[in-house]
């Protein structure tokens, strides 16, 4: 399989103003486009090959701007749109410490929440990261992919790459803005 660099999106407004934002599609804030700008730099002469990014606005716009500075373009895959929030998509991230205790999952930098009405859910999240990874390995046997996409499915597509389950993903160190995750035999986040 190609070389893959996962790319969680620019600060984004929500991310500004601490909201979970799941499916909601608010752009950049200014500082999310500089994010952008300087992960360019730093990704020109990676080798990258090909840019695949998520369908939402803050994925995009980050994809759009690697790959211009990159001679690239994007293209959109819509499995890496970012799990669904749903009824707390828009609500501030404190309010998932409101749930009941099982229904949340603490780890190091970021508190999960496990089920909320019309929210999509960790099992079903971790199979749409491996349909992500097998159209990657038949499209892009060889090669240098970067994916552009969100922090929830990041961490699946990273366990599915590694052969973790949904739980063990969730418990990796959490992606910042613009932060990379290198997926090969033996790597790390970087950036």
């Amino acid at each position: 399989m190609a070389d893959i660099d996962l790319v969680r999106h620019g600060q984004d407004e929500d991310n500004l103003e601490g909201i979970l934002n799941g499916h909601r599609d608010r752009p950049l804030t200014d500082l999310g486009r500089q994010q952008a700008r300087t992960l360019a730099g730093k990704l020109n002469g990676s080798g990258v090959q090909v840019v695949y990014a998520s369908p939402l606005r803050r994925a995009y716009e980050t994809a759009a701007i690697i790959a211009e500075a990159l001679g690239l373009a994007v293209q959109v895959d819509q499995d890496l749109i970012e799990r669904d929030f749903g009824v707390l998509t828009g609500q501030p991230v404190a309010s998932i410490l409101d749930l009941p205790a099982d229904q949340v999952l603490h780890t190091e930098g970021v508190n999960y929440f496990l089920e909320a009405e019309g929210s999509e859910d960790f099992p079903t999240l971790y199979a749409r990261a491996g349909r992500v990874l097998t159209r990657m390995h038949e499209k892009h046997p060889k090669g240098h992919v970067l994916l552009v996409a969100h922090g929830d499915i990041g961490k699946m597509v990273r366990a599915v790459y590694y052969g973790w389950d949904w739980k063990a993903g969730l418990m990796t160190p959490y992606l910042d803005n613009t932060g990379v995750l290198e997926l090969r035999a033996a790597s790390g986040i970087v950036g």
